[in-house]
């Protein structure tokens, strides 16, 4: 039985996704935990505490515990005021391996864990398993970069990091090709879905539950509020539709991220406003996986119109619910839609094309046909194939000697 030490610095796995830092990194934390928990090992993870109302530990299922870090003020600090708080972090985790022990390896998760991971890493000689989620250079590249400084901190921690996950073969290259990495040690390890929650149901009684209109066509964006994320360019499909003729309707949900969070929902209420489409834009409040999959079950298209995305979490569970995507043709939405299959890849930034895009899916989703191929797809994709897989890459690292800076 192994013991894990996940490094979740800036965002808890215990958070609500879609709103704040909350997104698919939180998922990804608490689902790839509970599946490793759930094989047999020990899962601790660290994240900094941002509330004085929380527990130092709390338990989430038996092998699998959440520690709240003292590091900083309790309370939601900005992405540039959590770095001064990193040494602190990573203080009181060494304190608590001082106190009860150190794990057999590190995984840690977004750039700033990995810098606690990398101290923690040489300070007591143990493996390092990376995730990054997103990449400096990569966001750069597609849409806006932060610092140069992160990426050069990114750059260190590939270089020493014993092991780093991609979530599948575009995330791989892309590794290779904006950092250098050693190929040898990039690991494909795709992300899951809980199928009990995603799972295929009847469309009707979804809307049923939702209060939605049953004959309209529905679109769903889920995801934070952000210009990353494109929630502006699901709003202006949506209004491309309506002027079209055609009855259709979008539910956002999500919450506002980051210092311009809720700038954003403001443009978007205004927006809505000035085109006259307040009774067909519902904004609805980041909801539980239970719910969420409802939402997803009535939809006739998800949309994920991302400027860069990783994987695109919320395109495969849309998948498993059987409603088709429509994504932006970038990062690993490239592997998890098929094009004419389960959905549509857009690259154009074109509120036109993408409506175009939503009516032909729409039109060849008449007998099922994509709904079928979507739920097929992602089968293949479970949080206990992601388990084993860093199980196995525990234990071959634990074997081998460290990769050395």
């Amino acid at each position: 039985m192994a013991r894990l030490a996940v490094i979740s610095y800036h965002t808890s796995p215990l958070a609500q996704p879609g709103t704040g830092d909350g997104g698919g990194m939180n998922v990804y934390v608490r689902e790839l935990a509970s599946a490793v928990a759930r094989q047999g090992h020990e899962v601790d993870v660290f994240t900094r505490r941002d509330s004085p109302t929380l527990p130092t530990t709390q338990l989430v299922e038996p092998g699998f515990r959440v520690h709240h870090v003292t590091a900083g003020p309790p309370r939601t600090l900005e992405r540039r005021e959590q770095e001064d708080h990193v040494k602190d972090f990573t203080d009181g985790v060494a304190d608590h391996f001082l106190r009860h022990g150190s794990p057999d390896a590190l995984h840690a998760n977004y750039w700033l864990s990995g810098l606690a991971g990398h101290r923690l890493k040489h300070e007591l000689d143990l493996p390092l398993i990376m995730t990054f989620h997103t990449l400096e250079r990569v966001k750069a590249d597609h849409f806006e970069g932060e610092s140069e400084d992160r990426a050069h901190q990114e750059t260190a921690i590939f270089a020493c990091a014993d092991a780093v996950l991609a979530s599948c073969d575009v995330e791989a290259a892309q590794f290779v090709d904006y950092y250098n990495a050693d190929p040898a040690r990039v690991h494909v390890v795709p992300l899951g879905v809980q199928h009990a929650f995603f799972a295929p149901g009847d469309q009707r009684a979804a809307r049923q539950a939702l209060g939605r209109d049953e004959n309209e066509m529905m679109l769903l964006f889920v995801g934070r509020l952000q210009a990353l994320k494109g929630v502006d360019l699901a709003l202006e499909t949506l209004i491309t539709l309506r002027r079209r003729g055609r009855d259709a309707s979008l539910a956002i949900v999500g919450g506002p991220s980051g210092p311009e969070g809720r700038a954003m929902l403001a443009a978007l209420h205004q927006r809505v406003d000035d085109a006259g489409v307040i009774e067909h834009v519902s904004f609805v409040a980041p909801q539980s996986h239970q719910l969420l999959s409802t939402w997803m079950r009535a939809a006739d298209v998800t949309l994920v119109p991302s400027r860069s995305e990783s994987f695109g979490l919320v395109a495969l569970e849309s998948s498993a619910c059987g409603t088709p995507v429509v994504a932006s043709a970038v990062g690993g939405l490239l592997t998890l839609i098929e094009p004419g299959v389960n959905g549509q890849l857009i690259a154009p930034r074109d509120a036109d094309v993408w409506a175009d895009a939503v009516e032909e899916v729409v039109s060849a989703n008449v007998d099922s046909s994509l709904s079928n191929s979507a739920v097929l797809l992602a089968q293949h994709y479970t949080w206990r194939s992601a388990a084993q897989s860093l199980d196995d890459l525990v234990e071959r690292l634990i074997a081998v000697g460290l990769v050395r800076c």
